[in-house]
């Protein structure tokens, strides 16, 4: 497969010199999703859950001629269903590289991972105003799960 520029692309696990471009990439995916984001705040704490020896968080990127795209997941656990999912956590792709294919790639990327441990569903949401995300998600075979999500401060 190759990206809109022609060069051949390759979705692979996180490698730690990655960090400084999956920082950039979620600084833009921040904005896109009219978020904040810190990226020192962030270096520090996503470095450590990236590369720790029993890493925290997985992450795949997608990589041609530099990082395009990422996408990152954690493993969790479904009381109702009493076992494992994968939670996608990102799925972010450069808008210049949008339509390629590159998702795609990513979310199997993660599908494949959640296989190879025995895990049997994922789970993630999008911004209810992100239509073009929900048309991706469901041309994927996806369903809604029509839910409100929360954030409480803890501190």
């Amino acid at each position: 497969m190759t990206t809109r520029g022609g060069a051949a692309l390759v979705v692979r696990p996180f490698l730690p010199p990655d960090l400084p471009d999956v920082l950039d990439l979620c600084a833009e995916h921040a904005a896109y999703e009219r978020s904040g984001f810190d990226r020192a705040g962030c270096a520090a704490g996503l470095g450590d859950a990236l590369s720790a020896a029993v890493p925290r968080l997985l992450c795949r990127v997608a990589e041609a001629d530099g990082i395009v795209g990422y996408a990152t997941a954690t493993i969790d656990f479904s009381t109702w269903r009493a076992r494992e999912f994968l939670h996608m956590d990102c799925l972010y792709v450069r808008a210049a590289q949008r339509g390629a294919g590159i998702g795609a790639r990513l979310l199997a990327a993660l599908r494949d991972e959640a296989r190879a441990r025995g895990i049997d569903e994922m789970q993630w949401q999008t911004p209810d105003w992100n239509a073009g995300a929900a048309r991706f998600y469901r041309r994927l075979g996806a369903a809604e799960a029509h839910r409100l999500r929360y954030r409480l401060p803890v501190g």
